[in-house]
Formats: C-alpha cells, structure tokens, sequence
C-alpha cells in the first residue's frame, strides 16, 4: 500500500525555506488568482485548475494544496453569496454526504492510486458519463446521483487537488439552467475543498506554513476576480454557457487524459 504521504514527499519540487513569499511573488499570484477566479465566476470551473498547477511548481505538494484550498474556498463561497437565491439546497446536502464518506475512507487508509492511473480516470470521466444511455444515467440528477458524485469528486480532489471535469458534467447533463448550476456547484465546491484543507492541513504531516498576510491577500484575490466574472455571466444565455462549457470540460479531459499517458509511459 502506497501513502499518500509518501507519493506527496516525493513528488516535492521546493521547500519553504527555499522560496520565500516576496513582495514580487505575492503580486504575481494575486494576479494570477484574480485571473482564474474570473474564469471559474463565468463558467465554475478551468480557473481551479490553471492555479493549481502553478502552485505545483512552486510549492511543495501539501502546501499547494493548502493555499489552494483556501483561495477556491473564497472563490467559490463569494461565488454562493453572490448567487445564493439560486442554490439547490438538497443537492447540497446529499454531495457534502458523498464527501464526508470519502474523506472518511481515505482518512481511514491515506491510500491514493498511482498518479498516471488516476488522471486518466480523471479525464475520461466526462467522455463515460456523456456515452451512458439516459435509462441507465437519467438526467434529473437525483439524491443518489449528487451523493455518488460527491463521494467519486471527493476522491479525485484528494489525487489530484481539483475535481475536474467530473463534477461539472454531471451538472450539465442536468436540467438546471446556468445561474442553479453556478451557484449549487460554487456550494459543493466550499464544502469539498474545505474537507481537502482538512484533510491535507491536519491528517498529511508536514504541510507546511503560508504567510497569514498573503491568505488575505489570496482571499481577496479571489473575491475580486469572482465579482468580476459575474457581469460576464449574466451576459451569457443558458445555450452559450452550456456550448462554451462543454468545450472546455473536453479541452480539460483531452488535457488530463495526455498528461496521464505521458506519466505513463513515462516520458515525464
């Protein structure tokens, strides 16, 4: 059995007494969550993942995944208070359920799959999902189905850092329109990386220590960038952020999809 631990410690780029949090890197990441905070407030996702993998290279594993949990919290909680009259309550409650199971399973084993294997799954998720028959996938998005998607996101948050394209296409083969699903997926999204700063900040040893300043400054970096991203999306109608939504799950999963073949055969 392989530890998450053990995989995170291995896969470290830097340590913390290498890079410093300097005036210059604090303005560049302030940007750079401004940015992805944007995106994500105009479709609910993509920005998650830019961030993500910039944190990657220059933090060690776990303290990425600290920081990153604490932006995308703020994003995606702003992003509920904006939209709050829209939420789907039940959905809510049934998705923090699937996560709770999750995070208890893992909490339980700290066991991840191999790195390759699981950005594979991660990114032909979406293409599975779109070929099942709606007899055996219907598309009202039930109790159960919130609840298996919670737990089967928790899962690939805590592999990957991010829940990918999964998530989102299981709310878009719903038929909610786009302001219900911003909203409800920017709720789960609170719950599910507060579990992931949970899991990482308390049960991964070693997870290392960010400036107190620079998580306000990641707070309202997100804040901004999703306020912004809101004006875009009341210009939208549901048939363009459908269509422009779907293309970028399939842009994200292509992209997943490469990276786990490349891993696997081992060119990088």
């Amino acid at each position: 059995m392989v530890s998450a631990y053990d995989i995170y410690l291995k896969t470290e780029r830097v340590t913390l007494s290498v890079l410093r949090m300097t005036p210059f890197l604090a303005l560049a990441l302030s940007l750079l969550m401004i940015g992805t905070a944007f995106l994500s407030g105009i479709f609910g996702m993509a920005g998650g993942l830019i961030l993500i993998g910039v944190l990657l290279t220059l933090f060690p594993v776990p303290t990425a995944m600290v920081l990153h949990a604490v932006t995308q919290m703020a994003s995606n909680g702003w992003r509920t208070v904006l939209w709050w009259r829209h939420v789907g309550w039940s959905s809510l409650v049934f998705y923090v359920a699937g996560c709770l199971i999750s995070v208890g399973l893992w909490s339980i084993t700290l066991y991840v799959p191999d790195k390759p294997m699981a950005l594979l799954l991660l990114g032909l998720s979406p293409f599975v999902i779109r070929a099942m028959p709606e007899r055996i996938l219907p598309r009202r998005f039930g109790p159960l189905q919130v609840a298996i998607t919670g737990l089967l996101s928790m899962a690939l948050m805590l592999v990957t850092g991010v829940t990918g394209p999964l998530l989102d296409t299981m709310f878009l083969r719903s038929p909610l329109d786009r302001k219900r699903i911003i909203a409800t997926k920017a709720a789960c999204q609170v719950f599910g990386h507060g579990f992931k700063l949970f899991y990482f900040g308390a049960l991964i040893e070693q997870a290392g220590e960010i400036p107190p300043w620079f998580l306000g400054v990641a707070v309202t970096s997100s804040i901004i960038g999703t306020s912004l991203g809101r004006f875009l999306l009341e210009r939208l109608t549901d048939t363009q952020f459908r269509v422009w939504s779907n293309r970028l799950i399939t842009a994200l999963a292509s992209y997943y999809v490469g990276y786990g073949l490349v891993l696997l055969v081992g060119i990088a």
